[in-house]
């Protein structure tokens, strides 16, 4: 049944006296309570992982670093299950990124994540830019994957995605919107996916495109107020600032879910426990009426549920809206005991955000036998190196010369001259996903990010993820010459500072080090790889399209500059750097040594 909005009607002060009472068919519909969770950007993480809470652990309240386990897909199937039962209508809902970043997606190409979000049975999710990471067919196969199970067939959903002619998502792949009846209302969900950065940065087939995000938005909303339907969420992957710039662009707007950025919305009480939120969840914004707006987001990798509580009035517009951000940790705590460990739970007791919860039995069950084959798929040869690929953090002898764990690295001349052949190979391979994925000229990659050397013979998955252990991702930064050298300097100067971990390697850019030299002079002779393959000096006024991890992008390890790129500069492409190296040796099945002239040390000279 149709619900059209009710005008307002103006009545005279006489005639209302004479009618004496309000007729039952103007009487006002009555509130209209809605729950929404929400999760976006889990990126085939399906585990739980490792994290560290500051909770207070004395009767004074001193914060101790914790070790939890936090998020893992069954743990969001719980808690779905569980906040469902505290409302009557209710709406399961996934920002989109569902898929790449972790090895149960290089395994499985998506079916693994597929069958835990059936576990869930998500009334809409929205597409993604990483849906696209395998072209049109790539999307296609997941959806067909998502739909394989009897009981469940999750919307796919994007307004503003115009397929090529014979495209192999179909016209049933993906659609605009979808409506949804809760408790005799009708609820339109509109989808949208991250325009330029789908185009640009994952790879959708040519002739695919992605048209502009606030015109398909505000169609499909005329639309379905066309239909009498007053209650209008916008499913996004367009990140939590665009979210709250395109509410202000927009009319009939109610509600925006959102993903993309991996934002964590929260009370500021949060950074009492080590967490960062960076606003309010849920944000409350207003369209381009004036009306309200709530926005939500909700992390990323399996590790937050979203609980966005809205009321409607009897006209479909906003009246309230609130909730709460549930962090999922298991009930562990370090090694805590006693009273400490008393303290912590009681800390814990105290911030509703942080939500212990126990992973669903059927979900882990699911996730075990995914689990298996990642266990024996870590196994499996990849590459065969031609000899001992060295680890070395810094070239010279004085500052890392007993880094390598392999008979002869320490000694050898080359290493000792132009630095670690491993951390140089890393250093390609982001390059080369670079240029797969929105185009690179140069990477960057910190010296300390590369943990263990490769030893001659078999590499195994396995080895590839030793050899890059952490959850760090690529992001593509928009640099100047002069930005590059500066980046270049500040790693130069934590490294004179002590912290060796920070000395750069680097594809498509090769420099000489004197650090006898000072502050801001220590890089000379900085050569950019064209094109072409020709070294020619870096422009400092030129533009270059740099890849790099996500760690050293936010200005860690002490690279100052990077951490000042933002905005349209920065480009969080959310790939796992561990899959960029697995993906390079799948490509290059013999592992050597780079060549010399590729190096990006050529020349180094350390202090005396």
């Amino acid at each position: 049944m149709n619900h059209a909005v009710i005008p307002a009607v103006a009545v005279l002060a006489g005639a209302l006296a004479l009618a004496g009472c309000i007729s039952d068919s103007d009487t006002p519909k009555p509130d209209f309570p809605l729950a929404i969770l929400h999760i976006n950007d889990h990126h085939s993480n399906l585990d739980e992982a490792s994290a560290t809470l500051r909770l207070a652990t004395d009767a004074s309240g001193t914060r101790s670093n914790v070790s939890v386990g936090m998020g893992g897909f069954p743990r969001v199937v719980t808690a779905i299950d569980e906040l469902a039962t505290r409302h009557g209508n209710v709406l399961k809902l996934h920002a989109g990124d569902a898929i790449t970043g972790t090895l149960y997606y290089t395994l499985t190409e998506g079916k693994s994540d597929a069958d835990l979000m059936n576990e869930v049975c998500f009334d809409a999710m929205a597409v993604g830019n990483h849906e696209f990471d395998a072209g049109d067919a790539g999307l296609r196969s997941f959806i067909d994957d998502l739909w394989a199970s009897p009981t469940c067939r999750t919307p796919l959903l994007s307004a503003n995605l115009s397929l090529r002619a014979g495209s192999p998502i179909g016209s049933d792949g993906v659609r605009p919107a979808v409506v949804i009846e809760r408790g005799g209302e009708r609820i339109g969900i509109i989808g949208l996916t991250i325009a330029d950065k789908t185009q640009n940065a994952s790879r959708p087939d040519p002739g695919t495109r992605l048209l502009d995000e606030r015109e398909a938005a505000q169609r499909e909303i005329d639309r379905l107020h066309a239909q009498g339907i007053d209650k209008i969420v916008l499913l996004t992957h367009m990140g939590y600032a665009q979210d709250q710039a395109l509410a202000a662009q927009l009319s009939g707007v109610d509600v925006i879910v959102g993903g993309d950025s991996h934002s964590l919305l929260g009370d500021d009480s949060l950074r009492d426990y080590g967490l960062s939120p960076v606003g309010a969840y849920p944000t409350v914004a207003a369209d381009k009426d004036g009306n309200t707006v709530c926005i939500a987001q909700a992390w990323q990798y399996s590790a937050v549920v979203g609980e966005l509580e809205v009321v409607f009035d009897g006209r479909g517009k906003v009246k309230s809206c609130g909730g709460q951000p549930h962090v999922l940790i298991g009930s562990t705590l370090g090694t805590l005991s006693g009273d400490a460990l008393t303290f912590a739970q009681a800390d814990l007791a105290r911030q509703p955000a942080l939500r212990v919860t126990a992973p669903n039995a059927q979900a882990a069950s699911v996730l075990a036998d995914y689990t298996r084959q990642v266990t024996d798929f870590g196994a499996e040869p990849v590459a065969n190196a031609q000899t001992n690929l060295c680890l070395r953090r810094v070239p010279g002898t004085a500052r890392d010369g007993s880094r390598s764990r392999l008979a002869g690295c320490n000694d050898d001349p080359h290493v000792i001259a132009h630095g670690g052949d491993v951390q140089q190979l890393v250093a390609e391979a982001f390059l080369r996903q670079g240029q797969r994925f929105g185009g690179a000229d140069i990477s960057l990659q910190n010296g300390g990010g590369v943990r263990v050397d490769l030893a001659m013979g078999t590499v195994t998955v396995g080895n590839i993820y030793t050899v890059l252990p952490f959850k760090n991702t690529l992001v593509a930064l928009d640099m100047s010459g002069a930005e590059i050298r500066a980046a270049l300097e500040d790693a130069m100067q934590s490294v004179v500072a002590g912290n060796t971990g920070s000395y750069p390697y680097a594809g498509a850019l090769r420099w000489q080090v004197d650090l006898r030299q000072p502050r801001g002079s220590r890089i000379s002779a900085l050569e950019h790889r064209n094109a072409g393959g020709s070294w020619v000096a870096l422009d400092d006024s030129a533009r270059y399209r740099v890849i790099t991890n996500d760690f050293i992008a936010d200005g860690q390890d002490g690279y100052t500059t990077l951490g000042t790129i933002s905005g349209e500069r920065r480009t969080d492409t959310f790939l796992a750097y561990a899959d960029a190296f697995l993906r390079y040796a799948l490509d290059n099945p013999v592992l050597a040594r780079p060549a010399t002239a590729d190096f990006s040390t050529q020349v180094f000279i350390d202090t005396p």
